[in-house]
């Protein structure tokens, strides 16, 4: 049978340190990194635009020590240089599949990679290059749920992807709670009011204002985001 066509034409995907890159361990997994960017590759030869936000948990979690006693600005740009070290591996191995990715920081450092500009991460889109938005929002006291929302409106996409090492939202901690169950969907409003953490609530109004749907999914099994695009994937919408 052939595959179906993808439900939307431009999306951003936002992934963690952990699952996109670091496989759940400290540091870099070249096995994760490799299985991320094959899923990617594959999503991206369908035609569909992709950019991308990945967290730098993997390497260093500002909030983290910012509660052990570091200043939380301080702690918080040396986690959005995490992000940015994870940014160049993922586009490292995308090129080597033969994906053209281009890395813009919202911090500038132009002798690693672009400065955040909008009209030129349109074009690259366009040109079908994949677009990876690093260092947050060049502010401290966010996440990078903020960045990746504000990144895909910004963008004019069709879905946030929320690739994480679950297949959605469930009513509590499936890791914890053997009767989790998990949403098929929620509405923005649900996803607050039950404070079921999917992202920040900041991230969760800007896309509910913007009426962009999120799209939560296992970024672990292989082929997945093909098969999330295709409406094939076990997955939670909420829109």
């Amino acid at each position: 049978m052939p595959t179906p066509e993808p439900r939307y034409k431009r999306v951003l995907l936002k992934v963690s340190g952990e699952a996109g890159v670091g496989g759940d361990g400290f540091g870099i997994d070249p096995a994760t990194l490799q299985a991320v960017c094959e899923d990617i590759a594959e999503v991206v030869r369908t035609g569909v635009q992709v950019c991308l936000v990945v967290g730098g948990g993997n390497i260093f979690r500002g909030k983290a020590l910012a509660e052990s006693g570091m200043e939380r600005a301080s702690a918080d740009y040396m986690g959005m240089l995490a992000t940015v070290m994870n940014a160049l591996a993922l586009q490292a191995t995308l090129e080597k599949n033969g994906v053209y990715t281009r890395v813009q920081s919202a911090i500038p450092m132009d002798a690693i990679c672009e400065p955040y500009i909008r009209r030129r991460a349109l074009r690259h889109l366009e040109k079908g290059r994949v677009v990876i938005f690093a260092a947050g929002l060049g502010a401290p006291f966010f996440t990078t749920d903020t960045p990746a929302a504000l990144r895909a409106a910004e963008m004019g996409c069709d879905a946030l992807l929320k690739g994480t090492s679950v297949d959605g939202v469930y009513t509590a901690d499936p890791k914890k709670d053997p009767d989790a169950r998990r949403y098929d969907t929620l509405s923005y409003q649900e996803v607050l009011a039950k404070d079921l953490r999917v992202m920040d609530a900041s991230a969760i109004s800007l896309m509910r204002d913007n009426q962009i749907p999120i799209v939560v999914f296992s970024i672990r099994e292989r082929g997945n985001f093909l098969k999330v695009l295709t409406g094939q994937g076990v997955h939670t919408t909420i829109a």
